[in-house]
């Protein structure tokens, strides 16, 4: 990427997304078209019916259709309380793994392409286990807790166990590490691809290269879907971790598609009712994610290609347990994790699984916004801020999902 060059601006990131896009009325591709010949700029996605939709200021599209969602989205002050949450990094481990499990469905990519401060992977100094199979058992304490960033690390807010990212890395060096342990889909990455300098780093040098303008060496062109988008934190993640990615942000919530419109310059932000159907062309995604979100898995399946992957990242019953009870939280049911195998099953295989779990130090301004951002701030308690008061400051708490990789039947 040139220095100092200008970003695209959203609508310029949606419009470079249009051919992943599909009308919702009729399912035909949809295009961008100018207003009329001496349109300065294009505003418009139109289908080959004439089915056409505009472009709002902020940069996102609507394919809502027909009568109102009675899906209920984010409202903005929950999206500002988890913007501000994923900012002081305290999902940072989350992101890493998921942008290292799309990373692993896509052929060619390299632990150089995560970032300047990408470590290559002998300077873990650890053995690397070979890829995990469903029936197969791993204990995390077996991968080792290594110090890959070579650097002198800051004082940090997370307390990591044996086995996960290291505290004080950024999503893409916290990604690239991740690859060097643990390869999450068979036969998708090999140890050459894992080390393999790119040709743009060579050209320059070094083996690390931007991730934003690196493309991929086999000229493919990935796409990732994510559902119930929010601020669009995940999915800018993920595109960071593969060069050449394109990414589409859909969600039902109009304040969402607003802030996700500027997630990342490979992203376009759509507004839709996942449960309507997918407004994305038949095959046309390299990976779906979903994360904390709803889950359509027939049509999931159906915009999926031969080889893609379908990433869901759900809480286990102890995430965030520390405060559920203090703060009479929405607590997670510990069948969660069955019902989501069970509910995918018709149209999924179950690929991988990996636990993600580490202590989180949290000051009362992160505990008061973890409550906002999740669907506890749809059941207030007018004693609330007494209760984060009362509260240890800073206070240990648990970050704990699981991030399950699985493939279409």
């Amino acid at each position: 990427m040139t220095v100092g060059a200008a970003e695209p601006s959203p609508a310029d990131r949606l419009l470079a997304c249009a051919d992943l896009l599909a009308c919702p009325q009729c399912g035909q591709p949809l295009a961008a078209v100018a207003d009329d010949a001496t349109a300065a700029s294009t505003r418009t996605l139109r289908c080959p019916h004439g089915h056409s939709f505009d472009l709002a200021k902020q940069g996102y599209v609507s394919l809502l259709t027909g009568a109102s969602t009675k899906m209920t989205g984010d409202t903005p002050a929950m999206l500002d309380a988890r913007a501000a949450f994923q900012s002081a990094g305290h999902f940072t481990p989350i992101a890493a793994a998921l942008a290292a499990a799309v990373a692993a469905t896509v052929p060619g990519v390299d632990t150089a392409v995560f970032g300047a401060d990408s470590p290559p992977a002998a300077a873990t100094g650890e053995a690397r286990p070979g890829p995990r199979r469903e029936g197969d058992t791993e204990d995390l304490a077996d991968l080792g807790n290594p110090d890959i960033s070579g650097t002198a690390q800051p004082e940090a807010r997370h307390r990591f166990r044996t086995g996960l990212t290291m505290p004080g890395m950024s999503v893409a060096a916290a990604s690239a590490a991740r690859l060097t342990t643990t390869l999450l889909s068979p036969g998708n990455v090999t140890e050459a691809a894992l080390h393999r300098p790119t040709a743009a780093g060579a050209a320059a040098g070094n083996e690390a290269a931007d991730p934003r303008s690196t493309p991929l060496p086999d000229n493919r062109n990935p796409a990732v879907l994510e559902i119930g988008a929010g601020t669009g934190y995940y999915l800018a993640a993920v595109l960071d971790a593969v060069p050449g990615m394109r990414g589409i942000a859909l969600d039902v919530s109009k304040a969402a598609a607003r802030r996700a419109a500027r997630a990342h310059q490979r992203a376009g932000s759509v507004l839709a009712d996942a449960w309507r159907g997918l407004p994305v062309p038949d095959a046309a995604m390299t990976a779906v994610v979903s994360v904390f979100a709803p889950r359509n898995a027939d049509e999931v399946a159906r915009v999926l290609n031969a080889d893609g992957r379908f990433i869901v990242v759900t809480p286990t019953s102890r995430h965030l347990g520390e405060l559920i009870e203090p703060l009479g939280m929405v607590s997670v049911d510990a069948a969660k994790e069955d019902r989501l195998a069970e509910s995918l099953g018709g149209r999924f295989e179950l690929v991988a699984r990996e636990a993600v779990e580490y202590t989180m130090s949290l000051l009362h301004e992160d505990v008061a916004r973890v409550v906002a951002m999740g669907p506890s701030a749809f059941h207030g308690d007018a004693g609330r801020a007494e209760e984060i008061a009362a509260l240890p400051d800073p206070v240990a708490v648990t970050a704990s999902v699981t991030v399950s990789v699985y493939r279409p039947r």
